[in-house]
């Protein structure tokens, strides 16, 4: 697979994330508590990617703060594949961002 470019990667998955993050985090939250972070990260992550317009917005933070909540976007063995998807998606944009 070839690398994305961060806006590559945010054309390709924030739709999906905008609309899954808050459906796995009311389904899984409860056994996942982990995930309510994921969930403020993402917005956090689709806020300032917004108010970034065209530049580059700086996620940094946001970034390291999910690979730490993730375990470096390691799946949990009992959840769904959205949850899954997910953290492959983020995981994805995270890796295109560092790019």
């Amino acid at each position: 697979m070839a690398n994305l470019t961060f806006n590559e990667a945010k054309e390709k998955h924030f739709e999906r994330l905008g609309q899954f993050t808050p459906i796995v985090d009311r389904v899984h939250g409860d056994n996942h508590p982990e995930f309510h972070d994921v969930k403020a990260l993402w917005d956090t992550i689709q806020e300032k990617t917004e108010a970034a317009g065209s530049d580059k917005p700086d996620l940094d933070v946001e970034f390291s703060q999910l690979r730490d909540v993730t375990n470096h976007y390691a799946v949990p063995n009992d959840v769904c594949e959205s949850y899954e998807a997910v953290y492959n998606m983020l995981e994805e944009v995270d890796t295109a961002y560092q790019a």
